[in-house]
């Protein structure tokens, strides 16, 4: 048997790779113009291929959305989750590798925007806030508040409410992801992220610890 032309091949990785293509495309254009303004031609422009090509992958712009949160900040979550559930260390040392990676992701990753994205849509476009609260924010404070409880019950966080102490994890992580995406631009300076993170982390487990 003949071996597979070459062009055919070069083809098959071409069409494997479009989905990666255009969900970064979308990415830039709903940073740049919003979900509500981002059209799905100005998407194939930018990914260079036809609008009914990216129809084939997302059924429309709010799928399009749905799976750009999904294969970012999703996905980071689901691996996070399935490290926690391993962890053999103590609470304190859990909750410090979970800060720090969600910190990191807040300090580094392009698709920190789409939080931004989400609440400035949040009073015309609902649905793609309930997607988001439900995929990603019940999702990440269930397992903090579970971090929270595992090191209660063993006796290495004092006694407080896991709900509320999760929050507080993740609030000034937030608070950073915003002023990057934000209020940096009119820094005089670069505002230090890293450190806000490695205080507020500092600052948290000294308030836990019994």
């Amino acid at each position: 048997m003949d071996p597979e032309p070459k062009e055919a091949t070069r083809w098959q990785r071409r069409k494997k790779a479009r989905p990666a293509e255009i969900l970064e495309a979308a990415l830039v254009e709903f940073a740049a113009r919003g979900f509500a303004a981002t059209r799905m031609e100005d998407v194939a422009r930018r990914a260079g291929v036809t609008k009914g090509t990216i129809y084939l992958y997302f059924e429309s712009k709010e799928a399009l959305f749905k799976a750009l949160v999904r294969e970012s900040i999703g996905n980071t979550l689901s691996q996070m989750t399935g490290a926690v559930s391993q962890f053999p260390g103590s609470s304190r040392e859990l909750l410090r590798f979970v800060l720090g990676a969600i910190g990191h992701f807040a300090r580094t990753s392009d698709r920190v925007v789409l939080p931004k994205i989400v609440l400035a849509e949040s009073g015309n476009f609902p649905e793609i806030v309930r997607f988001y609260r439900e995929e990603i924010i019940d999702k990440g404070l269930s397992l903090l508040t579970g971090i929270i409880r595992r090191g209660i019950e063993r006796g290495e966080f004092r006694s407080v409410p896991p709900e509320h102490a999760a929050r507080l994890c993740v609030a000034p992580l937030l608070l950073g992801a915003f002023w990057r995406t934000t209020f940096a631009q009119f820094d005089s300076e670069p505002y230090d992220i890293q450190g806000l993170i490695d205080t507020h982390i500092d600052v948290l487990l000294r308030g836990l610890a019994p």
